[in-house]
């Protein structure tokens, strides 16, 4: 078990929290700010607390180097309106220097501070001895809230945490105690929705929930593999002739372990990808070469709904097809109300198949959606993730 935010004592304190507030951006407006809303409930306990807070992120990839367009003062503009009071934003392309630890040791308990962006420092990347010192002489207590950067070795997580006494914040806890329990003592029926482009992002989630599941469905990109596989023709459709041999080893495997392997029966295609291209329903035996399968069709979608009917622990991670484009979203919003309707634990990996949720506006009806697609793809996967294990035991 790790040290959580509640195992600490942080009156008067200084506490630097690593955040997740990889936000997309517009022209320098947030577009989307469910990151920054998922960390106010560590914030605001770190403030009731009467703690100096002193929050860091990455924002997008300025590769070590300051650049204007990664820059996190839009962050602290949103924050400051979210929390109903002045977050003070430290603009320093060193991150954390002498005058940034002047400005933040003078602060009075209750003041919350951001950082600028890590990746300014080519050693956050590197998880650098000195950057990772630097950020720790910041503060007396680290936090580690960005379940979303949890599976990467950097500075501002593994570093500063062999450094200071340290805890899980509120929404890493969630993850590590949802998707944990899913896997190590799921409740059964227990099924695996898996989609996407390729089977080679997902071999070892695939080879990990066979020990686990009762049922993966395998949806998306990655079913033309394993139909392709099986002898079907797949036409134009995105495929991994590479993988072929691995895809069949994966369905004989399903099999000698009792696992049921379900595949699309039917998919919607189109000669290409596009708003205004013509698009039909054809079974997997029907595919001709001049198209490519962009969704599931209604027979699928249907025997994923009885399928899943039953279940008590649901994972899905990764859309049914080209949910971008309407005419091929239909498969991955249908996935998305059966799962909000279950009597079920009901958790979705991160990427697209949130967007997807979110999208749908079904978020609430889930149990649980991850802050993190590469994060919980690899604890599905059965990974220890570097930026979790590195945070104290109790």
């Amino acid at each position: 078990m790790k040290k959580t935010i509640k195992d600490y004592n942080y009156e008067g304190k200084k506490v630097i929290v690593r955040c997740d507030f990889n936000v997309p951006l517009k022209n320098g407006e947030i577009t989307d700010d469910n990151r920054i809303v998922a960390a106010l409930p560590t914030i605001k306990y770190l403030i009731e607390q009467n703690a100096v807070v002193i929050l860091m992120s990455h924002l997008g990839r300025p590769k070590g180097q300051p650049n204007e367009e990664y820059t996190l003062f839009p962050v602290a503009k949103r924050l400051s309106k979210l929390l109903n009071d002045n977050v003070h934003f430290l603009k320093d392309d060193r991150v954390a220097s002498d005058e940034v630890k002047a400005e933040i040791d003078k602060a009075k308990p209750g003041t919350v501070f951001l950082l600028e962006n890590t990746r300014f420092r080519p050693e956050e990347e590197k998880n650098g001895e000195e950057f990772a010192k630097e950020l720790a002489s910041l503060a007396d207590y680290y936090v580690n809230d960005a379940f979303g950067t949890s599976h990467r070795a950097h500075a501002s997580n593994v570093g500063v945490s062999k450094l200071l006494p340290s805890a899980l914040g509120f929404l890493v806890q969630k993850e590590v105690e949802i998707m944990g329990k899913a896997i190590e003592n799921p409740e059964r029926p227990f099924v695996a929705i898996l989609g996407g482009a390729k089977v080679s992002d997902k071999i070892g989630v695939i080879n990990n929930l066979l020990d686990i599941v009762d049922k993966i469905v395998i949806v998306g990109a990655m079913a033309n593999t394993f139909l392709k596989a099986q002898g079907k023709s797949v036409g134009k459709s995105l495929v991994e002739d590479d993988k072929l041999e691995l895809a069949n080893e994966l369905l004989a495997s399903a099999k000698a372990k009792n696992v049921k392997l379900i595949l699309p029966m039917d998919v919607v295609v189109a000669t290409e990808i596009s708003d205004d291209a013509e698009f039909k329903t054809v079974s997997v035996d029907d595919i001709s070469d001049d198209v490519m399968a962009l969704d599931i069709g209604e027979k699928s979608i249907k025997e994923i709904q009885s399928e899943i009917a039953d279940a008590k622990t649901v994972v899905w991670n990764g859309p049914a097809g080209v949910f971008e484009i309407d005419n091929f979203n239909k498969g991955t919003f249908a996935i998305a109300e059966s799962l909000s309707k279950l009597d079920a634990i009901t958790i979705v990996g991160g990427g697209d198949s949130a967007a997807a949720i979110e999208k749908a506006g079904l978020k609430d009806a889930i149990t649980h959606v991850s802050t993190g697609g590469g994060a919980s793809l690899e604890l599905l996967e059965g990974k220890v993730l570097p930026g979790i294990a590195a945070i104290a035991d109790k």
